[in-house]
């Protein structure tokens, strides 16, 4: 048998193993990180409704403004912390 009946045979194997959790489900996420990604996806498809330069734009704005943050961050936390 597979991963998947060993899951359902109970907890006593998986704590066999040093599992109390099932590896296969996924996380509760925040309500906000959620709301975010609605954000995210609505945007992603407002861009895409215009055409593909209005969501190749948006990619690469959103990937310079991560890099951007990213560097910043690690100054500010050289600097400050």
């Amino acid at each position: 048998m597979g991963a998947i009946s060993d899951v359902a045979e109970g907890s006593s194997r998986a704590s066999l193993a040093g599992r109390h959790y099932d590896a296969g489900a996924p996380r509760r996420k925040s309500l906000r990180s959620q709301l975010y990604r609605a954000a995210r996806n609505l945007g992603n498809a407002e861009a895409a409704s215009k055409g593909p330069g209005a969501y190749g734009k948006r990619i690469v704005r959103r990937k310079a403004y991560r890099s951007t943050n990213g560097a910043l961050g690690k100054l500010l936390k050289s600097i400050l912390g």
